[in-house]
């Protein structure tokens, strides 16, 4: 579905951009293919140089057909939206629409903004986040946890894209929060052990007072999913899979609990449990559970979860685009949500998946988030 929407848009800015241009028929007919290969280069990049996940290929061609197809598809839309501009020389609004229409700079203008917001986009997609602070009110937190800081980190997806450089510096930030409690809410890494080796090793020197806890995300199943367990093992990174820790400080505790993903079955793995990530939990204990993604919210608000840390959604990664995200998650995409008696949070993610880097009003973040209790 992803090719053939990215084909459809190519064949449409090729048919209403590209074949009315005044060069000669050669010229446009390589334009036509650059417009077209660009397009359709994470099928190439699937069948030819890694996977749809990971495509391995050097970090500045990555970046460069990145801002082709972010260029490509902000043309087609802008293109769209001029037809349907179009429709109004049929309507009141005609004399407008058509001296809007008959310029011979809109070619040029819709090319120029569509490379505009492509480089933007890429840019924000790449660079090492901002930190984000907020406060979440959970009203069962025991006093002695009021302002109690952990840190939020999702959808690292190291790769060509995100590779060692950038994960250092995003680990640096991290742990200059001094955070009582680092979590990773999935989607580590893309790509293979032995193809991500350098890019994961700066996640060993995360620090944080009551340690750090991470869970799989659907990309982790993608590639050797055993082989990445127990390369998290050796990042000193412990795994909730389905199981909880009691995360005590300051003579009170709270339950810290992890649920695999969905997606697991597909790989025969071990589906997300929520009773098996609750069992043997003290009672009467706050409960903050990792859960990749989000879509399952209210059943974990259900059964008693206090707080649900989440990420997948990218926060939608285009404003606008957001919406369709949106919609796919349960209405759950970015920021807090209240869900009954628990809160959702979802975050934008602190990095995204190599294939679209793309970000354009909806930027990545390192979370910190202190928890308060009610007064």
């Amino acid at each position: 579905m992803f090719h053939a929407v990215s084909c459809i848009i190519a064949l449409y800015v090729i048919w209403r951009l590209v074949l009315p241009l005044s060069i000669p028929k050669v010229f446009k007919l390589v334009l036509a293919a650059i417009v077209l290969l660009g397009a359709e280069h994470q099928l190439i990049t699937r069948n030819f140089f890694g996977s749809m996940a990971s495509p391995e290929i050097p970090f500045a061609l990555l970046i460069s057909l990145s801002c082709l197809y972010g260029a490509i598809c902000f043309t087609g839309l802008l293109l769209m939206l001029k037809d349907a501009i179009g429709v109004l020389s049929y309507l009141p609004f005609k004399t407008f629409a058509k001296r809007l229409l008959s310029s011979k700079q809109i070619p040029v203008a819709i090319a120029v903004i569509a490379t505009s917001l492509s480089l933007i986009g890429v840019w924000q997609a790449a660079r090492v986040p901002d930190v984000k602070k907020m406060e979440i009110v959970l009203p069962n937190l025991p006093p002695q946890l009021d302002g109690f800081r952990l840190v939020q980190l999702t959808d690292l997806h190291a790769s060509k894209l995100l590779q060692a450089s950038w994960m250092n510096e995003v680990v640096t930030k991290t742990n200059a929060l001094d955070p009582d409690l680092i979590v990773i809410t999935g989607d580590l890494v893309d790509g293979t052990p032995e193809a991500r080796h350098d890019d994961v090793q700066p996640l060993r020197k995360l620090q944080a007072k009551q340690g750090v806890y991470a869970i799989p995300g659907n990309h982790e199943y993608y590639a050797d999913y055993a082989s990445w367990l127990q390369k998290f093992d050796e990042l000193g990174l412990p795994m909730l899979l389905n199981a909880n820790v009691k995360i005590s400080h300051q003579n009170a505790s709270f339950v810290l609990a992890g649920v695999t993903d969905t997606i697991a079955p597909n790989f025969q793995q071990t589906p997300p449990d929520l009773a098996a990530a609750l069992k043997d939990a003290p009672k009467n204990h706050p409960v903050i559970l990792l859960a990749h993604r989000p879509i399952d919210a209210i059943a974990n608000a259900a059964a008693g979860v206090s707080l649900q840390l989440s990420g997948h959604t990218h926060g939608g990664q285009i404003l606008g685009f957001h919406k369709l995200v949106q919609r796919a998650n349960q209405g759950f995409v970015s920021g807090l949500y209240q869900v009954d008696d628990m809160q959702l949070y979802v975050s934008n993610g602190t990095g995204l998946w190599a294939g679209l880097p793309i970000r354009l009003g909806r930027p990545s973040e390192i979370t910190e988030i202190t928890l308060r209790a009610k007064l």
